[in-house]
């Protein structure tokens, strides 16, 4: 069982390494025009401080271990011809190493362009092909990679006469080039992403923390905390020495993380990635987490608790008598069963929370940070047994914690039934109504910790400790502070968990508010400017067709806003470098923004509802058409992500994501708008 124990773990820890995937370079493909006739295809590849990309031209005697060498293969064209080999531009490094045995490796570090030269007999055409490479550091390398490439050749001379273009081929051609009008266009580099990536904010690792919070928050509960003492002291007291103590404690608590990562891992396995990404827009996962929360809320406010029965619990009692390693992972399913009344609420948080990022280990890497923290006391009381002597009592504290608990759940609840509240247009939930209810919640929650409300399993308070008193003043100020939203203040601090501006009916500051933005000649509507609106009441288009006419028209680049309803980190981005009057002024002078809700449900008209030749699913929702082109034009589909783009729909600089960065964000848009000029000769 020790065995099958740390086999699981080591399994379990690779699976958290591979969560955190390295991407040593980045490739950008671009076709120099040098005649009418001929053009060099170039692929330059970025590569991170440290690690080596290897030469096509290093060779090995079949005895050699060695890394795999860079291979370019382009698709069969009857367009073109390749002339000569691909050439290599960059710096190259000649070295023994001995990560291969010493043998003499030749690679690039920083960047290298690889160059092909080919002749084209078509007046325009699309290349196509992959390359295959491998990159190491000084201590490890990584799995060979393949990164297919597109290169768009146009404004050639015709095919000599004798040259026929066959028709299937052309037609490929044409709908290839089609398909990539951004994605691989000459002057545009695309740093592809993994679609449905974690959230930049943190990423991975923030699902791990806030998963470790959780578990020392589970350590606090009735169900929880009068079992530390009692454990150590049986491991202690029954084990005949000090040594058999620690390592049936260290057993326990690696049973306790095998247990709880397997429950994230089943949750990951049941959803499926794409189902992951989705949780943050779909109705009913929406609803359902809203009402499952709400049922854990009043759980922890005493209404009722929420048991397993009790025959699983006696099943798992039993076993835990055979003893050994066996019977202490029967003793911490016990504990997992027994506490559950307490713990779920907090397990059932953290996974929604998870799911809802998209990322794929989200679960399972939560659940590691939560059972982490849940192992430890048993673990290190073990190993320090005169540390027991510290803990405080338990009491009626314990169920103070429960109750804190509830309100939160009850607060958390409120912003998923606003995601399906704005995505679905009801007017519901709006930024004031919604305010109002977080006020009340963190006012009764200030009223409960001074002992003016009571609930029915609170013990008598007879006094008020200073750290009850101090969560009560953080209570009663969070709720001040949230009062002058209802006027139309920022509140920059939680902004990105409100409704947005706009859906406030009263504002006295004009930084939001319900508006109608129309076009330069003050008669035409904008499409859908209805229903959606721009922060800081900037204007903005909600079709991107639109937008670009408009931009031709009064001759400014376009910046693509790809956002949603229930995008925290775009809420961020708007309340905090959107708000900044650097960024705010380039925003309403220097572009024609286009704003992009890949979350919304508004149905589209018949005739405009089309299948998507990128997933094969029928498009029916303005949300499932810009979500498709986000996701088959940029091979992306997290938000925000913010796209710079000419009036042909090429690319002035990369796309950037979440970056909270003020300074990076205006040199974002100082370079996009200096290309542009550069471009159309200004």
């Amino acid at each position: 069982m020790t065995k099958i124990l740390l086999t699981s773990l080591l399994l379990l820890s690779a699976l958290f390494t591979q969560a955190q995937i390295l991407e040593p370079v980045k490739w950008k493909f671009e076709v120099e025009k040098i005649s009418d006739t001929e053009a060099l295809l170039k692929a330059t590849a970025t590569i991170d401080k440290g690690w080596h990309l290897y030469s096509q031209f290093m060779t090995l005697t079949p005895d050699q271990f060695g890394p795999e060498v860079t291979v370019f293969t382009f698709n069969k064209n009857p367009n073109i011809k390749l002339l000569g080999k691909v050439e290599e531009k960059g710096k190259l490094t000649e070295e023994i190493t001995p990560l291969f045995d010493n043998i003499l490796v030749r690679f690039f570090s920083d960047k290298v362009t690889f160059i092909q030269k080919v002749q084209v007999t078509a007046e325009q055409t699309v290349v196509t092909g992959n390359v295959y490479y491998m990159v190491c550091d000084d201590k490890q390398c990584l799995p060979p990679d393949e990164k297919e490439f597109s290169f768009k050749l146009a404004g050639f001379s015709a095919a000599p006469a004798g040259i026929a273009i066959p028709e299937d081929t052309a037609a490929m051609a044409t709908e290839n080039a089609d398909s990539s009008t951004v994605k691989q266009s000459v002057s545009a580099t695309i740093v592809q992403a993994p679609v449905a990536d974690v959230d930049s904010d943190g990423g991975l690792w923030a699902v791990f923390i806030a998963g470790f919070l959780g578990g020392l928050i589970a350590l606090l509960t009735p169900c929880v905390f009068p079992m530390i003492p009692l454990t150590v002291s049986f491991f202690t007291k029954q084990s005949g020495s000090r040594r058999a103590g620690v390592m049936k404690a260290l057993a326990y608590g690696l049973s306790i993380i095998l247990i709880y990562v397997t429950l994230g891992l089943t949750v990951t396995v049941f959803f499926g990635s794409d189902a992951l990404n989705a949780l943050a827009s779909d109705i009913w996962f929406n609803l359902a987490f809203f009402v499952l929360l709400v049922v854990f809320g009043a759980s922890f406010l005493g209404a009722f608790e929420i048991t397993l029965p009790a025959s699983w619990v006696n099943k798992m009692d039993q076993k835990s008598d055979k003893g050994g390693v066996l019977g202490i992972f029967f003793m911490a399913f016990t504990l997992a069963l027994v506490s559950f009344s307490c713990t779920g609420p907090i397990i059932g948080t953290l996974l929604v929370d998870a799911a809802t990022r998209g990322a794929l280990l989200g679960p399972a890497v939560g659940m590691t940070g939560f059972s982490l923290a849940l192992a430890l006391p048993f673990t290190l009381f073990a190993i320090f047994p005169g540390w027991l002597k510290s803990l405080p009592k338990s009491g009626g504290w314990l169920n103070s914690v429960k109750v804190v608990l509830g309100f939160l759940e009850l607060a958390f609840a409120l912003k998923f039934l606003s995601n399906v509240d704005l995505a679905y247009h009801w007017g519901i939930l709006d930024r004031e109504v919604f305010l109002v209810l977080w006020i009340s919640l963190f006012m009764m929650l200030g009223l409960y910790l001074i002992g003016i409300i009571k609930f029915s399993h609170d013990s008598p308070l007879p006094y008020l400790s200073v750290p009850r008193l101090m969560f009560a003043i953080a209570a009663f100020s969070f709720t001040f502070y949230l009062v002058p939203g209802l006027w139309g203040a920022p509140l920059k601090s939680v902004n990105a968990f409100l409704p947005p501006m706009a859906t406030q009916d009263f504002d006295l500051s004009s930084s939001g508010g319900n508006h109608v933005v129309v076009t330069e000649t003050g008669q035409e509507t904008r499409k859908y400017a209805d229903l959606l609106h721009c922060p800081h009441n900037l204007s903005c288009f909600f079709d991107l067709e639109e937008g670009i006419a408009y931009a031709k028209k009064v001759g400014k680049p376009v910046m693509i806003d790809f956002t949603g309803h229930s995008c925290v980190n775009c809420r961020k981005m708007e309340a905090t470098v959107w708000a900044d009057g650097e960024v705010l002024r380039r925003l309403r002078d220097d572009y024609v923004l286009i704003s992009l809700y890949v979350d919304d449900k508004t149905p589209l008209p018949l005739e405009e509802q089309f299948v998507s030749k990128f997933s094969g699913k029928k498009i029916k929702t303005v949300g499932n058409k810009w979500s498709d082109y986000q996701a088959s034009t940029f091979n992306i589909n997290s938000q925000p992500y913010y796209v710079l783009m000419d009036h042909d729909r090429t690319l002035l600089v990369p796309p950037t994501a979440y970056d909270p960065s003020i300074p990076a964000y205006i040199n974002f848009l100082d370079s996009g708008k200096e290309v542009f000029y550069q471009k159309s000769g200004r």
